[in-house]
């Protein structure tokens, strides 16, 4: 018998992202990086949510947390950008136009 650690979900029951959705993401990863602005990223897939979460340095708590609920996709949109204060900058039912909260944070830092 193939025992799971105790609170984890098995695999099959957990949120995950898909390739498609983890490309407009590490574009725009790729890009803070770049810029200097973010340095470390996680991924988490949980039973009700998958979180992409950023950090400024490796050893501190995550400045933004990229998160798909599909619980949530009829209603507000699963998809939300959350802040380090865990306020919900963007929520929406496109990826690409919820990230674009981040993307007006890269261009101010390249002026």
């Amino acid at each position: 018998m193939n025992a799971m650690p105790p609170g984890q979900p098995p695999a099959s029951d957990a949120v995950h992202f898909h390739r498609t959705e983890l490309g407009p993401i590490l574009s725009l990863y790729g890009r803070m990086v770049a810029a200097g602005e973010w340095r470390d990223y996680g991924i988490s897939a949980l039973r009700e949510v998958a979180v992409f979460s950023v950090f400024r340095r490796t050893a501190e708590h995550p400045i933004y947390r990229i998160e798909k609920r599909p619980k949530m996709a009829s209603r507000q949109g699963m998809w939300s950008v959350v802040g380090m204060d865990g306020r919900i900058l963007r929520r929406g039912h496109d990826l690409k136009t919820v990230l674009r909260v981040l993307e007006r944070k890269l261009i101010r830092s390249v002026d």
